[in-house]
């Protein structure tokens, strides 16, 4: 009965494995036939974009259907790239499923002008294809760009606010001062800009703040009894430094509307250290399937940041270790930290490209947009 048994089982295997290799074999290829063309707008149409018409449709780009050696269901992106571009890094500007036309924004003209390099008030000329596909497997290219002509805007969002950065013996990038050195930011509270805090690692020694990497003032240093003193303009006097006197983690918090700050000891011992922290969700590249990891920071290990990542319209939320066992949110834009910004809600962003840096001690974040 055994043997029965077996050489039934081993029957089925083979039979699967046949009919698996003869599926792989006998699989259709289907082919292109004709690729899809632009047909509207006409060709050197110019547009003179404004930021207060942002939501309005720029235009509604119709094409050609793509023919296919069978009846397929087929895809299309509508991409722009500079004129005589390649299109390998040209960028997309609406995708449909079928459909053989779609409507362009604004807003969404005007930002992949700006990435491709376009000069705000200048007209310049870009070209658009159209690219079909079968479930992202057999492409087709249209043949011959339309070329449009756009005057833009600057694309940038309102970012009506000061960052302050650490610099010092006591901080990451010691008294080094020039723009690439990545001095550590503090976190600005969301629902006051007047308000700024850091939790970290901080060595022996001493630190002041300046808003501009690379220049020495603006500039806030120690003064007496509680008070920062404001040094506007490298002609005015030096202050004074803050002074560490045992290295460890503290909090640092200035308020630059009473000109006072507060640096207190923090108890770090019982911190969760994580091996990754990113940023997720549907503004991010990888949306909600997958986080985008952040760099940890080599001087403070609670430290995460990115140089510069462009984001969409959307939501995110900071995650460690690609799970979501643990993960920090926010309820306002660009900044917060816990009770003036932060909290288990997902951030709000509008498209730019951000610096950002996340703090996984408190779940304070900070994102700069409009970054080259």
């Amino acid at each position: 009965m055994k043997n029965i048994t077996k050489s039934v089982i081993a029957l089925f295997a083979v039979l699967a494995l046949s009919c698996s290799v003869e599926d792989v074999e006998d699989r259709p290829v289907i082919q292109g036939v004709d690729t899809p063309e632009l047909v509207a707008p006409e060709n050197d149409k110019s547009y003179v974009l404004l930021e207060e018409n942002a939501d309005d449709v720029a235009e509604r780009f119709v094409w050609t259907k793509a023919t296919y050696a069978g009846d397929v269901e087929i895809g299309y992106k509508l991409l722009i790239d500079v004129k005589g571009g390649d299109f390998t890094k040209a960028i997309e500007l609406g995708g449909t499923s079928g459909a053989t036309q779609t409507e362009v924004t604004v807003k969404i003209l005007n930002q992949a002008v700006i990435e491709l390099g376009g000069t705000p008030d200048q007209l310049g000329s870009y070209d658009i294809k159209v690219v079909s596909s079968l479930a992202g497997i057999e492409k087709m290219m249209s043949e011959t760009p339309l070329t449009i002509l756009v005057n833009a805007y600057t694309g940038l969002i309102p970012y009506e606010f000061t960052d302050w950065y650490l610099i010092g013996a006591a901080v990451q990038g010691d008294w080094t001062n020039n723009a690439d050195t990545k001095h550590q930011p503090l976190f600005r509270s969301g629902t006051n800009p007047n308000l700024y805090q850091f939790t970290g690692f901080f060595k022996a020694g001493a630190f002041k703040l300046i808003s501009k990497p690379g220049q020495w003032a603006p500039m806030y240093g120690k003064g007496d009894n509680g008070a920062i003193v404001a040094r506007p303009t490298e002609a005015d006097p030096d202050p004074s430094s803050f002074e560490i006197a045992t290295e460890g983690y503290y909090t640092f918090t200035m308020n630059t509307e009473t000109l006072k700050y507060t640096l207190v000891a923090y108890n770090a011992a019982a911190a969760a250290t994580f091996t990754t922290v990113g940023i997720i969700g549907d503004s991010t590249p990888l949306g909600w399937d997958a986080s985008t990891a952040l760099t940890q920071s080599t001087f403070n290990s609670h430290v995460w940041s990115s140089n510069v990542l462009p984001l969409n319209d959307g939501k995110a939320k900071f995650r460690a270790n690609n799970a979501w066992d643990v993960s920090w949110g926010g309820n306002t834009a660009f900044s917060g930290f816990p009770n003036n910004g932060a909290s288990g809600g997902d951030l709000p962003v509008a498209k730019s490209k951000y610096k950002i840096y996340f703090n996984d001690l408190d779940g304070s974040y900070l994102m700069i947009p409009n970054q080259e």
